[in-house]
């Protein structure tokens, strides 16, 4: 899938990023893995923003850029293993799908809560699964899924740009049948990344994960991107930039 001639031109015309006044989203050194899990899950009134320890972990103006990754993870049917429920954006939209199963994997217990009242409201079969994905995905068999969706919040300032490169070395490539399809997506460190070292996000990209996910086994060939025009909220603090994108990665 290449990209369409009106992203092309979306991206010729992309505006930098606004310069932010906001801090870092770690400070030095920060880790926060210890006290994840059992942390309070600070959704506001209007559901519109969800915290834990102060961290920004998702947004409901992202709605058009979860459901375009939704609809990636899903495109192959079958069986999609979604890892990071948060405000389930993305998992609403993959049960709009045509799918056969959807395993979700969440740690954090006050987001696991909702996934479980969620769950039971949906029309396709859901399997929850409770723990860091660093712990639950290696129990998962090889071969088993049509599409991939991973969205986690960096848990440190040490993984704050790589975590998802544990997954897709070890796991993904695996994980995965021929033919399944991976999407994913890390926007506090693309959003960093467009602020201070990038005005292309395409070249972002192929700068910062294809060489990662060949590592992994993907053939570049395998590896497209769509992009897609956004419009993030002024008091956003980890994206500002008008543009996403969204992987595509195809295991052979």
């Amino acid at each position: 899938m290449a990209d369409s001639d009106v992203q092309h031109s979306q991206n010729s015309e992309e505006i930098p990023a606004k310069k932010s006044k906001s801090d870092a989203i770690f400070d030095k050194g920060e880790d926060c893995k210890k006290n994840w899990q059992d942390a309070n899950a600070d959704y506001n009134e209007t559901d519109t923003h969800l915290e834990i320890m102060g961290k920004p972990v998702m947004e409901r103006w992202e709605t058009p850029y979860m459901h375009k990754l939704a609809e990636i993870a899903a495109s192959k049917g079958g069986k999609v293993l979604e890892i990071g429920f948060g405000m389930a954006i993305a998992a609403t939209k993959i049960e709009e799908c045509d799918i056969e199963e959807h395993v979700i994997i969440e740690c954090n217990d006050g987001v696991f809560k909702r996934l479980e009242d969620w769950a039971t409201k949906q029309k396709h079969k859901i399997t929850p699964k409770k723990g860091m994905w660093e712990d639950v995905v290696p129990t998962l068999k090889d071969n088993t899924y049509d599409g991939i969706l991973y969205d986690t919040y960096p848990l440190s300032e040490e993984d704050w740009h790589t975590h998802q490169f544990s997954f897709i070395k070890n796991h993904a490539f695996r994980l995965l049948k021929k033919g399944g399809v991976l999407t994913y997506c890390n926007l506090t460190s693309w959003g960093e990344l467009m602020k201070t070292k990038y005005k292309d996000i395409k070249t972002m990209f192929e700068e910062t994960q294809i060489p990662h996910l060949e590592e992994a086994g993907f053939k570049k060939e395998n590896i497209t991107t769509d992009l897609l025009p956004i419009e993030p909220e002024k008091e956003c603090k980890y994206y500002a930039h008008n543009v996403m994108i969204a992987p595509i990665i195809i295991k052979e």
